[in-house]
């Protein structure tokens, strides 16, 4: 559970209709009402400052709609969005806005309570989502009969062995029956790089690399190993390694 009360901001022109959601607000403890708008263009710089979980938004008010704050919202972290009006013909336009619900004035109390009460929940998935570790990315392959669990972060290189592969991990060594091309198709995107056509090396596992005269590039990697990086691979690699960080 939280620590802190979860921010919301009310946009709203309609006095009323503030005051409305500033009380019913006040009944939920662990949500904290961090600002108003009445228009626009003042909650797309009040949402920028405060960062808000929550922005109840009303469609209909002065020079722009609410539609145009959603464009400026965070696109990494947004708030989750209410859009609140009395036009229900907004419905699908608001939720093709990825709003979080839509509460059509005049609402009820149980109405709210309902909302909220989903937005709780919805807010402690995040929570938990930005707490918890991310679950170790792992390789499944295959020695013989047996099916092994390698996780990627223990993976230093690995070359190819006439049809099977060989992975060189932090303390010991594993032939696999699986070819080299396969193991890259299944490791794109995981941090490893292709070097050469008979070796992949993890990103992270890299400590220096050093031009050779051949045009080639040599590679050292965490456990003391040298790897040759063809000229066919050396673009790739270079790229991988900007985009490391």
């Amino acid at each position: 559970m939280t620590n802190r009360a979860w921010r919301a901001v009310i946009v709203d022109d309609e006095p009323l209709a503030r005051q409305t959601l500033r009380l019913l607000l006040t009944r939920e403890p662990d949500f904290l009402l961090a600002g108003e708008s009445t228009h626009a263009k003042a909650a797309i710089e009040a949402i920028g400052t405060i960062r808000p979980d929550v922005v109840f938004l009303d469609v209909h008010m002065p020079e722009i709609d609410g539609f145009a704050v959603v464009p400026h919202l965070d696109p990494v972290s947004p708030p989750l969005l209410v859009f609140v009006t009395a036009f229900e013909r907004h419905a699908l336009q608001a939720f093709e806005a990825q709003a979080f619900d839509y509460l059509l004035k005049p609402f009820t109390d149980e109405r709210f309570a309902d909302v909220v009460r989903r937005l709780r929940g919805r807010l402690r998935e995040r929570e938990q989502a930005r707490t918890s570790p991310p679950p170790a990315r792992t390789l499944l392959v295959r020695d013989g009969t047996r099916t092994i669990v390698v996780r990627h972060d223990d993976i230093v290189w690995i070359e190819a062995e006439d049809y099977c592969a060989r992975i060189h991990l932090r303390d010991r060594t594993v032939l696999v029956r699986e070819s080299l091309r396969s193991l890259v198709t299944e490791l794109s995107g995981a941090g490893f790089v292709r070097v050469h056509r008979s070796a992949i090396a993890r990103l992270a596992a890299i400590r220096a690399v050093e031009p050779l005269s051949s045009g080639d590039q040599r590679l050292t990697l965490t456990n003391g190993t040298t790897l040759r990086v063809s000229r066919t691979y050396r673009t790739a690699l270079v790229t991988a390694l900007s985009g490391r960080n």
